[in-house]
């Protein structure tokens, strides 16, 4: 990988992790589109480790809340009922799905799951999904003509089996072209929640996922050297910058505006994708990396 490769790549990583449009997809299809060898699930994972660094210091009051009641709640049953202890163990439910099927399907996830044609499937599928979440939001916010407009839920009112449904929706994004936010966030709105607050739980829900993932990445890379560590170092760093400007503009950009740009941007993409591969530009498959 050059490092004019890997700057591109960490802007995409950086530009697309947070928005419902899949930075995976986006990764690959920015590899295909150039002519460039796939980066790899490999490089995706550790580049996360830039964008999940960003959360960590956009968030850092919350965080730092959530730790420190959590940590006492481990002795002091009475702090199990604070808000803040109850969203690190939320936290915890939510991370097991993805967990357990990001070791189970790893083979699947480094080869079948990165076929064009799949990825192209599920940017037009979800994006139809986060579409009708979206206008279902929108519509339950502003009321009809002849009803009030719905009261929607806040973190404070989200249960272990929210939690464990919003983990499902995040193990989904497992295959590129579903968007590890766009799931979270349709799985939010379905079960009633506010814009905002299905946006927030999304973002961290997914620290102690990419972190893991990125470390253990990190160590099989080690270990195998089948990773550019230069330039893939690189474009962590351009990701944490980039993507910790996105984080900053969309949670502005959701609590007044709609989602349907996504989700138009999604179909349009995936068609594209069909139709390039149809016709032979693209091939569905993944060149091999060299490292």
């Amino acid at each position: 990988m050059s490092w004019f490769e890997s700057l591109i790549l960490g802007l995409v990583q950086g530009l697309t992790e947070f928005l419902p449009v899949s930075s995976s997809a986006h990764l690959r299809l920015t590899a295909a589109f150039s002519g460039w060898e796939d980066p790899g699930a490999a490089f995706t994972a550790i580049t996360q480790i830039g964008t999940e660094t960003a959360v960590l210091i956009y968030f850092r009051k919350d965080i730092g809340r959530i730790l420190s009641a959590w940590t006492r709640s481990l002795t002091d049953k009475r702090m199990r009922r604070d808000p803040d202890a109850r969203m690190g163990w939320l936290v915890i439910v939510g991370s097991i799905p993805i967990g357990v099927l990001g070791v189970t399907l790893k083979d699947q996830i480094e080869g079948p799951f990165r076929d064009l044609r799949l990825t192209a499937a599920m940017l037009i599928g979800m994006g139809i999904v986060l579409g009708v979440a979206d206008r279902l939001a929108a519509r339950d916010e502003s009321g009809g003509r002849h009803r009030a407009a719905k009261q929607r839920k806040d973190l404070d009112d989200l249960t272990v089996k929210d939690g464990l449904i919003y983990g499902i929706c995040q193990a989904m994004a497992l295959i590129p072209g579903v968007s590890r936010s766009g799931a979270t966030i349709s799985g939010g709105l379905f079960m009633g929640y506010r814009r905002e607050a299905a946006a927030r739980y999304s973002f961290l829900l997914a620290i102690p996922a990419v972190l893991a993932s990125g470390a253990f990445e990190l160590k099989d890379a080690a270990d195998g050297g089948h990773v550019s560590w230069g330039p893939t170092a690189f474009a962590t760093v351009v990701a944490f910058v980039t993507g910790y400007a996105v984080i900053a503009w969309f949670m502005k950009f959701i609590s007044t505006r709609s989602f349907m740009p996504f989700v138009w941007y999604r179909i349009a993409l995936g068609v594209v994708i069909i139709v390039l591969v149809g016709m032979g530009v693209l091939s569905p498959h993944a060149a091999e990396s060299a490292g």
